[in-house]
């Protein structure tokens, strides 16, 4: 099967597609023909060598945590799911023809598999952090680089627990944020001051990496209230960094239901083929992103 790996640490051209073993499933795994593979941010971070204690790999490693596709083969103790069902779910190497998920869930009716692919570790990451930062119906959630996937994400997932939400973004998405609910303002000069007059922020997140920490404090006026999943200079601020994936699950069971009840879309800005892997990270890296970004196998 083709795979995408890489042998070092580095730059998007250390990534090579290249003909690999296919994987099989173990106990309570299952492994999936895959159609399509959700690209993160924390996919070329691993590329990179940065230091996230939550995936540690050897070398050469494949690439990819997300994943949807077709079940062809079901491992020990595994029930619920049968040969041939579409699922999305989150597993290991999952930019190649075949993947082994870790968790999964049917895909909803409505998704294709390029949207469903987007979903996994979006969409617990978003559960994640909303969880950790401790934000009530009621109050009100600062999100910088809300844009993204996870942002996109928050936004939806929040304003459906009653949250009131302010998301900051580069000019072309201010609509887009509008259009899921959130209070839209820019970011650069002036963007706290902004920001205020929007409203008391009881909470915030930083999803970009943007060097806003201190900023973000200052605006919440408790850096405990206050999570990143971007700034791994969060300690020298007193904020938590985030990077300990809770149920993955539980989060597609959310993700399920929201997208039943039309409560959560994540569209997918750009899908590129297996073999340009290199320029979905090049462009992941470089930010401004509108929702997902994945692979077509």
């Amino acid at each position: 099967m083709r795979k995408v790996s890489f042998a070092e640490f580095g730059g998007p051209d250390v990534l090579r597609l290249v003909d690999a073993e296919e994987p099989h499933a173990g106990p309570g795994r299952i492994r999936v023909a895959v159609r399509a593979a959700g690209v993160n941010p924390v996919d070329w971070r691993i590329r990179e060598g940065q230091k996230l204690s939550a995936h540690p790999i050897a070398l050469p490693s494949g690439v990819g945590l997300d994943a949807a596709g077709v079940v062809d083969e079901i491992g020990e103790g595994v029930e619920g799911v049968a040969v041939g069902d579409r699922v999305f779910g989150e597993g290991i190497s999952t930019y190649a023809e075949f993947a082994v998920l870790t968790a999964w869930a049917r895909m909803p009716e409505k998704l294709t598999f390029e949207e469903a692919a987007g979903y996994p570790s979006v969409v617990e990451t978003a559960v994640r952090v909303i969880r950790e930062v401790g934000v009530r119906s009621g109050q009100t959630l600062l999100v910088s680089g809300a844009a993204g996937g996870v942002g996109s994400a928050v936004l939806q997932i929040a304003r459906d627990r009653g949250v009131t939400v302010i998301g900051t973004a580069g000019a072309a998405n201010q609509d887009y944020l509008r259009g899921l609910g959130a209070l839209a303002t820019t970011y650069g000069e002036g963007w706290v001051e902004r920001v205020r007059a929007l409203g008391a922020v009881d909470a915030a997140l930083d999803l970009a990496g943007a060097g806003v920490l201190p900023e973000l404090v200052e605006l919440v006026g408790d850096p405990r209230r206050v999570i990143t999943i971007a700034d791994l200079s969060a300690p020298d601020h007193g904020v938590r960094f985030s990077g300990v994936a809770g149920s993955v699950p539980d989060a597609l069971a959310e993700a399920v239901d929201l997208i039943a009840r039309g409560r959560l879309h994540i569209p997918v800005e750009k899908s590129y083929p297996l073999e340009e892997a290199a320029a979905a990270h090049i462009d992941s890296q470089a930010g401004h992103t509108r929702g997902r970004r994945v692979l077509v196998v």
